[in-house]
């Protein structure tokens, strides 16, 4: 396994826990606002708190979906044209995503750095933990792209999305990959 390849598993992982976590702590905020609505007395951190969780769950998830293919995507053109413009495309969408990601980073980093200065006002939170998430998404959007420009210069893809893996054929429910087409 190439380092690239090594790299590029460490960080959907890393992404793919963020993401759980960011979820779990959005589930239990949720729930613990609806149990105390249901109490007469909702905490006001929780609202704050699901605010913060779905701001990392998109800064976590943004590049997997890039990576999987579900950010929006216009292909239908793209993939009808004649021998390898839809990959060179694919490449350049790629670049471009790294470039605009990579432009808005060092805005972003200011933006983190204006939170130092301030709190929340019901979590008392530092400000600069939440305006992290910004430049975080920027960063992992820009890496998977980047990724995905070094993996098709190398030809090791060509640029179409990676779906997650299929389910082994001996699980319960799975549908042979011959069947799902």
């Amino acid at each position: 396994m190439t380092v690239l390849s090594r790299t590029g598993d460490w960080i959907v992982t890393a992404c793919r826990i963020g993401v759980g976590l960011s979820f779990a702590v959005l589930i239990a905020a949720v729930l613990i606002q609806v149990v105390g609505r249901v109490a007469g007395a909702s905490p006001v951190w929780t609202e704050e708190l699901t605010r913060f969780a779905l701001l990392y769950l998109v800064a976590f998830g943004a590049g997997l979906a890039l990576r999987s293919g579900d950010l929006v995507n216009v292909d239908a053109i793209c993939e009808a044209l004649p021998g390898d413009l839809p990959r060179r495309l694919r490449l350049l969408a790629a670049a471009i995503t790294a470039a605009l990601a990579l432009y808005l980073a060092v805005p972003a980093w200011k933006f983190v750095a204006i939170g130092v200065m301030q709190t929340s006002p019901a979590l008392g939170l530092r400000m600069n933990v939440v305006h992290f998430s910004v430049w975080l998404l920027l960063a992992l959007l820009a890496a998977f792209a980047v990724l995905r420009i070094v993996r098709m210069i190398a030809s090791a893809e060509d640029g179409t999305p990676i779906r997650a893996e299929e389910a082994p054929d001996d699980e319960p429910g799975a549908v042979p990959p011959s069947a799902a087409r």
